[in-house]
């Protein structure tokens, strides 16, 4: 099975398919001087395994402090509840997804297509608005609302060693009805991730794309796809 790996400066992929279990998406970690926080927490099938990639990387997943959720697809939310009982994180999430994940919403999570069945979750941080921000120490993660995928999709991103590093889970879809999917609410997220004008992309199924012209292709291609 491959290792977590470091992206750049304190930005590591700690799960994924052939990496914590093939069920789940990327799972991103972010090192603030020993406060950690995970973009997503995989299909919940492996959080152990995740635990141990962290640990791995020389870090204790006892330092989690916040998991932040890009939207409420199963994929990406079903570890949440371990993450919190296990290792006392927080949970975060824009309250349009929300209240998906706190009825444990079979169509809305997606949960229905991996045939499992997903226990209400109730968020410590409902987000709400258009944009937000975390501070830690002397660095600042920050979050676009940027629905289209679901209701409630965020996209965080960070500057850091003279890098803006955005966690753009799944930009290429796919959108249902039953997600409530918005395609144009989708387009005008796809231009707000292109200003942010980004040096690496942390994807949600895709892995990582180095340097703001590969960035900027992968969103652009699938603006072009997707045109009305």
């Amino acid at each position: 099975m491959t290792r977590a790996r470091r992206i750049h400066q304190n930005v590591y992929l700690v799960g994924g398919a052939g990496l914590s279990d093939d069920a789940d998406c990327c799972v991103y970690l972010i090192d603030f001087s020993g406060t950690l926080v995970l973009i997503d927490a995989g299909a919940g099938r492996s959080v152990g395994t995740i635990a141990h990639n962290i640990m791995e990387l020389g870090l204790d997943p006892m330092d989690l402090a916040l998991v932040v959720v890009t939207h409420a697809h199963i994929d990406h939310v079903g570890g949440l509840s371990q993450m919190r009982e296990q290792y006392g994180a927080r949970l975060a999430a824009h309250g349009s997804d929300a209240d998906a994940l706190k009825n444990g919403d079979d169509a809305r999570t997606a949960a229905s297509m991996y045939g499992v069945k997903l226990s209400p979750i109730e968020v410590d941080d409902r987000l709400e608005g258009d944009s937000g921000s975390w501070p830690f120490g002397d660095s600042t993660l920050r979050w676009l609302h940027t629905p289209g995928h679901t209701p409630g999709s965020i996209s965080p991103y960070l500057d850091t060693g003279g890098k803006r590093v955005l966690f753009g889970q799944d930009i290429h879809g796919p959108f249902s009805e039953k997600f409530g999917s918005n395609m144009s609410h989708w387009r005008e997220s796809m231009n707000k991730l292109l200003a942010l004008n980004a040096d690496i992309l942390c994807e949600g199924h895709f892995g990582i794309y180095d340097g703001k012209d590969k960035v900027r292709n992968y969103i652009q291609s699938y603006v072009s796809q997707f045109s009305e």
